[in-house]
């Protein structure tokens, strides 16, 4: 079993299918050695796991977390999609991290860690990125995040 795979399994995670593009665009593109992906949203076989704003209702920070780590996984989906195979990825170069917030949220670093956490528990080093983690009005399908990452690989 590949190294990242066998890491998914040891800490009780699989990968969803492959996310598709839901509109006038591509899911990925590859420069060169880079690995361009379009943003994913928190969904798994197709149903939203988290819908609305985070401080509004039943969203909060524990669960902005849980779908952020919903989207790294929609990632790494789309990495084995588009490169056929998880160990190929030599870093994490960068991670656009949105979170359907309240207005004055300033919480959405802690959010996107989420994702962050496992790109780096499942990584190491290369699972370390530049990043934003910017508080938004709203995301497509009221999804509660959406992340857009970048890879170089080999």
């Amino acid at each position: 079993m590949p190294i990242i795979e066998a890491k998914l399994k040891e800490l009780g995670l699989t990968l969803p299918a492959a996310p598709v593009a839901g509109g006038s665009y591509l899911p990925h593109r590859i420069n060169g050695n880079t690995l361009i992906l379009a943003g994913v949203i928190s969904v798994r076989d197709g149903v939203m796991t988290h819908v609305g704003q985070v401080g509004a209702g039943v969203q909060t920070v524990e669960t902005g977390i849980a779908a952020a780590q919903v989207c790294a996984l929609n990632v790494l989906a789309a990495i084995k999609g588009a490169l056929g195979d998880l160990d190929r990825v030599k870093e994490f170069l960068y991670v656009g991290g949105y979170v359907n917030a309240v207005a004055g949220f300033a919480e959405s670093p802690q959010v996107i860690n989420g994702a962050s956490d496992l790109f780096v528990k499942l990584y190491g080093d290369a699972g370390k990125h530049a990043r934003a983690a910017i508080a938004v009005a709203g995301l497509p399908k009221n999804a509660t995040v959406e992340i857009q990452v970048n890879v170089s690989f080999v």
